[in-house]
């Protein structure tokens, strides 16, 4: 039997609490704390249950968030609990999202980044804790400002010591510290927390 999905307040609760505690808690990103602190970033539950629909809210978000103020909106989470739970699936969905972007013309001005209950790094080891850095309570496509990559690429020297560094804390913390970090809420349980 399948547990009943959490209604939106719920599924923006973990997503916020993630957020918190994991990327911007562990510096995963370290472009994501400003902009979250600013409340600029915008966090929408699609209701979508087949991929048809969840293209047609991504390209909805994708137009929204092209023509907004980013000093209002600088980036968006779609999150979509109900379609895409399966990894390779979702990751096969992502050519899709990058085929919106084309046809909006908006190829240069956005991208799409994904995070996954179960995301997997092709290189990782199956069970390493390293792919926990890519993983969220539920699926989810991250819409980026490309503006806003540039500007944090010129921040920082060297943008892939980011993802080495994210491997080598995600390994040091463990699976028992990554676990550590949602105890207080077990309602809510964190990323994976009864897989691997």
């Amino acid at each position: 039997m399948t547990s009943p999905m959490p209604d939106d307040a719920a599924v923006i609760a973990a997503t916020r609490r993630w957020l918190e505690r994991a990327v911007i808690g562990l510096n995963l990103c370290p472009f994501a704390r400003a902009p979250y602190l600013r409340g600029q970033v915008r966090i929408v539950v699609s209701p979508a249950r087949d991929e048809e629909t969840l293209l047609l809210d991504l390209c909805e978000e994708l137009q929204r968030l092209a023509v907004s103020d980013e000093n209002e909106v600088e980036t968006t989470l779609l999150v979509h609990p109900q379609v895409l739970g399966d990894f390779p699936g979702f990751n096969d969905f992502l050519d899709l999202a990058d085929a919106a972007l084309v046809q909006m013309n908006l190829e240069g001005e956005l991208q799409v980044a994904s995070f996954h209950p179960d995301y997997e790094f092709v290189d990782a080891p199956i069970g390493d804790v390293a792919n926990f850095t890519n993983r969220s309570p539920y699926p989810t496509l991250h819409l980026l400002r490309e503006a806003s990559i540039e500007r944090a690429v010129d921040a920082v020297p060297d943008t892939d010591a980011i993802y080495e560094r994210n491997i080598a804390r995600l390994r040091e913390l463990g699976r028992t510290g990554w676990d550590a970090l949602w105890r207080d809420d077990a309602a809510s349980p964190p990323p994976q927390a009864n897989r691997d």
